[in-house]
């Protein structure tokens, strides 16, 4: 079998990683003295590493970030040190999935909730999760779609099944009347099965008026604190005094600035920040 044909044949295996250096790896076997099994391993790992990226990229694909290139490392994290950047690091852990919590990330505009949110998500996906991002006005759009389609349920089952949905921006465009009960049955199919973050520029007590169902809505927030308040008693934080909240479910990060909330969730530890709004934005 000449060289040809051993690229044809590994191709046909399925062994596309392998085939596209074959040729190099072979030339560096005989200038370099290559044993026999150190050649075979390395042409195992150029495998494995071929699918290890494709596996990637599918991932990044299927997730869709507004954004893709949003990481952590192009975070600005110095415009305010008092950010908690050991929770924001713990979420990219992915520990958070792996134990089904929630995340809510709630600010004022121009905190770079969108920014983290999808870093987040890019970090996990490295550590083998799957991830769906989508803004909260195009979700809801997607679903109306697939309602007219005939397709609903399948797309609910799909949402339901991917370990990490990132709903992003809540708040910042108008929204369908059917909003509150969408989000909802999204909630409720995912509820305690995987991890749902949501970045949000409004306070909770503003979802009812923002949706338009305050039913929903209460029953919408229920589900993600349920688990919280399984753990402890509820915990009535100062009114206008900025937190950065971690229970168990679901951990909330305010990034800055003030908001007016009638109840925090309870807690395994709470810290008050009292933070000056930014000038500028992301």
């Amino acid at each position: 079998m000449n060289l040809v044909e051993l690229d044809r044949a590994l191709r046909q295996l399925r062994l596309s990683g392998m085939a596209a250096v074959l040729e190099t790896r072979l030339r560096q076997a005989q200038t370099e003295k290559v044993t026999p099994i150190d050649l075979v391993s390395m042409l195992v790992s150029d495998e494995l590493l071929r699918r290890q990226d494709r596996l990637l990229e599918r991932r990044h694909k299927l997730a869709r970030f507004r954004d893709p290139d949003r990481s952590l490392d192009t975070f600005d994290f110095d415009f305010n040190k008092k950010m908690n950047r050991a929770l924001i690091h713990e979420l990219a852990t992915g520990r958070f999935i792996a134990q089904r919590e929630d995340a809510l990330f709630l600010g004022p505009p121009g905190t770079g909730k969108s920014h983290l949110a999808q870093a987040i998500g890019r970090a996990v996906i490295q550590q083998g999760y799957r991830v769906i991002y989508r803004e909260a006005h195009t979700l809801l759009e997607e679903l109306a779609d697939a309602t007219v389609d005939g397709t609903r349920k399948i797309y609910l089952a799909d949402l339901a099944a991917v370990p990490l949905l990132i709903i992003d921006d809540l708040g910042m465009r108008k929204l369908p009347h059917t909003a509150a009960e969408d989000l909802l049955e999204i909630i409720m199919r995912r509820y305690e099965r995987a991890s749902t973050l949501l970045t949000s520029n409004r306070p909770v007590d503003d979802w009812g008026k923002l949706l338009g169902d305050t039913a929903a809505v209460t029953a919408l927030l229920d589900r993600l604190a349920t688990r919280a308040r399984r753990h402890g008693r509820s915990h009535h934080a100062p009114r206008s005094v900025p937190c950065v909240f971690r229970p168990t479910r679901p951990r909330a990060l305010r990034i800055h600035g003030t908001y007016r909330y009638p109840l925090c969730f309870q807690l395994l530890a709470i810290r008050s920040l009292r933070i000056p709004p930014r000038n500028d934005s992301f």
